[in-house]
């Protein structure tokens, strides 16, 4: 581990990048170049004294997850990151660790879509990377551990996953999941994390069984879904999936498909804006 390098590069990189690039606003009594400690601290899920003490060359070895947050908080690039792993002494992810970070250029185009719900998720429905408005509608879903991961998952063995789903709703919803993981199934079928997840959810939930037994198979593309929000009530939205070309990540992209969705979600960022400016000085 190099650590005075790795600070000085984590420093510079904090410096580099606006306020707005990551929706905190800037304003006219900010001083401090790029971000704040305590910004970066709060995008990457991590104490401020772990960040204070990484620029200062004084940490522990942080882990592949911490870094992985890290790269994502500082919108680094895909060499970036694989240089940010290399100075705290580990391997990069190789090009096939798709459910490990998102793509930097997908990460940039969340920044893009303020008046959008997108999120960066792996083709086994791993969350990688959210933007301020996704979090807002779905809630944090890019540190969970374990089969919490993977969102097919959580909608067969959890209750009200990505807000209260309509009765008449989640048997579409459950199809178009099971009917997408049949076709990764098939691209990955000698791939462990693949049929390991097929089999616990097999295991798990006899309503999967059964839709896995009818052997649909459609990739997701474009859809439309009625969220129930714990704090703004109703969502209809309109959903678009694009894939990068090897079919590894997706940008799945909300956008409000009524004009009182539009206004709620107006609502739900004022309100998330409310919640975060305390923390801004």
């Amino acid at each position: 581990m190099q650590r005075d390098e790795l600070a000085d590069f984590l420093r510079r990189r904090r410096e580099a990048i606006r306020p707005a690039e990551v929706g905190i606003a800037d304003g006219p009594r900010r001083r401090t170049n790029g971000l704040r400690r305590e910004e970066v601290a709060m995008l990457a899920g991590m104490s401020v004294d772990y960040v204070v003490r990484l620029e200062q060359g004084r940490s522990s070895q942080p882990s592949t997850q911490l870094l992985a947050s890290l790269a994502r908080a500082l919108r680094l690039t895909d060499d970036e990151r694989d240089h940010l792993f290399h100075l705290a002494g580990h391997q990069p992810p190789a090009s096939e660790g798709h459910s490990q970070l998102a793509r930097a250029g997908l990460v940039r185009m969340l920044d893009l879509l303020e008046g959008a719900s997108a999120m960066v998720i792996s083709d086994l429905g791993v969350v990688l990377a959210q933007n301020r408005l996704s979090v807002l509608v779905a809630g944090e879903l890019t540190r969970a551990g374990g089969d919490r991961r993977y969102l097919i998952h959580r909608f067969f063995t959890e209750a009200n996953d990505w807000g209260e789903q309509l009765p008449e709703e989640r048997e579409h919803q459950a199809r178009q999941l099971v009917a997408d993981l049949r076709a990764v199934y098939g691209r990955r079928s000698d791939d462990p994390e693949v049929i390991g997840l097929v089999a616990r959810l097999q295991e798990d939930s006899a309503e999967f069984r059964g839709l896995w037994a009818d052997h649909e198979v459609k990739v997701r593309r474009a859809d439309r879904k009625t969220l129930v929000h714990a704090r703004v009530g109703r969502l209809l939205m309109d959903c678009e999936t694009l894939v990068t070309p090897d079919l590894r990540q997706q940008l799945l992209v909300l956008t409000p498909a009524d004009a009182q969705t539009r206004e709620k979600l107006d609502l739900l960022r004022v309100l998330g804006t409310q919640e975060f400016t305390p923390g801004v000085r």
